[in-house]
């Protein structure tokens, strides 16, 4: 693999936070971004065709809520468990049920974090860990979907569906709680000093009735997710048309956009990253670059005009607004044929990701997957994939954005129990 970057700065303080999508990487980063992609994707074909040297590992993004980070503080080598918030100024950091007090948690929250307090110490965790939290024992169902049973849980947006019968649906009847483990923590001596590795090893973790508990590690549950040679040269199609598109960008063009477009601040629901985010929650699928472009123009100022400029009362404030609006116009304009070449290489990521991700979901999967809607249960893959590097340090997401994100958008969710 020639180059792998960080997603975004919480990744590169350590902190395993948030991730963006791969073909966003190019808008993210510019021209390193977009090599970078290309490079991820490649590595990933060959890996899917048995011809790599295992540089990439693949997690699965399971659909959990909240994430909870849970071990030792270094400062003090006392248990702790949290939220994101233990990274925040002013750190909210779960040690004793008076805890969850001082910091004002509440409701579902409060009590999935104070059964992680009472129930993961047990685990014997040595270090910190980050996971999702998957089910409270409150959260089990046991549902009949298409004749068949299962005990069910839904954390967030997918539910998730294990066969009655079974001896893994039999293990998590017996437990309090659910979470799978994804990132590691390591160094100190503060936890806003720790550095993320993506991964997370839990063979030394006590096995306990009360915790069902796994890593994110991709299994191949039919041993047998490979390419086939007609499906190897597809995808590297896909990846040379995205190539031969990326050589053509100007990157003066592209580094002036970003930059532009990185100091929208509150009229960051202009910018052409929510622009494309508004088609995934319609479920359109992006076609023809040109238009995209042109289209993406009349957006702009149609945002411009009912977001910021109708919204403010006086003359001045007004004109002020319509000045700014005219000057990133301009900046928009002058660069449409840089937003059509990013149009296209994305659309040909988009399709080489997709591929991939339809692979990987050929093989994966303990448990079934579902989204629940108004007619009943609708079969669905994982959330994803997260492709890490072999040092566990960079890593990009790999979603079917027209399936999960607008499943996201628009399946019926189960957050009010």
């Amino acid at each position: 693999m020639n180059e792998i970057i960080y997603l975004d700065e919480a990744a590169a303080a350590g902190k395993n936070l948030h991730l963006e999508h791969i073909e966003d990487e190019i808008l993210n980063f510019g021209v390193k971004g977009g090599r970078a992609s290309i490079n991820f994707l490649q590595e990933l074909r060959d890996m899917l065709a048995g011809n790599s040297s295992k540089k990439v590992n693949v997690t699965v993004k399971w659909d959990g809520a909240p994430a909870v980070f849970a071990g030792i503080d270094p400062s003090d080598g006392k248990f702790f468990v949290g939220t994101k918030g233990v990274f925040a100024k002013n750190p909210k950091i779960v040690k004793t049920t008076a805890d969850l007090d001082t910091y004002g948690y509440s409701g579902g929250l409060r009590e999935k974090l104070s059964l992680a307090l009472k129930e993961l110490p047990k685990l014997g965790i040595t270090g910190v860990l980050q996971g999702d939290m998957m089910f409270s024992s409150d959260d089990l169902e046991t549902k009949n979907i298409d004749g068949q049973e299962y005990i069910t849980f839904q954390p967030n947006t997918i539910v998730y569906a294990i066969p009655t019968g079974s001896d893994l649906a039999k293990t998590i009847r017996k437990a309090k709680m659910g979470i799978v483990f994804h990132t590691t923590y390591e160094g100190g001596p503060d936890l806003a000093d720790m550095t993320a590795s993506f991964g997370a090893n839990v063979s030394g973790l006590r096995n306990i009735s009360s915790v069902w508990f796994d890593n994110a590690d991709y299994q191949d549950v039919s041993g047998k997710v490979l390419f086939t040679d007609k499906e190897t040269a597809e995808l590297t199609r896909q990846l040379s048309r995205a190539g031969s598109v990326f050589q053509k960008i100007n990157s003066k063009s592209l580094d002036e956009l970003i930059r532009t477009q990185s100091q929208l601040a509150s009229a960051a629901g202009s910018s052409f990253k929510t622009y494309n985010n508004s088609f995934i929650r319609a479920g359109k699928e992006i076609r023809d670059p040109r238009k995209h472009a042109m289209d993406y123009l009349r957006y702009f100022e149609d945002w411009w005009q009912t977001k910021m400029i109708a919204k403010v009362k006086t003359e001045k404030a007004k004109l002020a607004k319509q000045h700014k609006m005219k000057e990133n116009m301009r900046i928009v304009q002058k660069n449409l044929r840089t937003i059509q070449q990013i149009t296209e290489f994305q659309i040909h990521l988009v399709n080489a990701k997709s591929m991939i991700v339809k692979k990987l979901n050929s093989g994966a999967g303990a448990m079934k997957t579902f989204i629940q809607t108004p007619t009943g249960f609708k079969v669905v893959g994982d959330e994803g994939y997260v492709a890490v590097d072999r040092l566990g340090k960079n890593a990009v997401k790999l979603v079917d954005r027209l399936e999960f994100s607008y499943n996201n958008f628009t399946a019926q969710k189960n957050w009010s129990k």
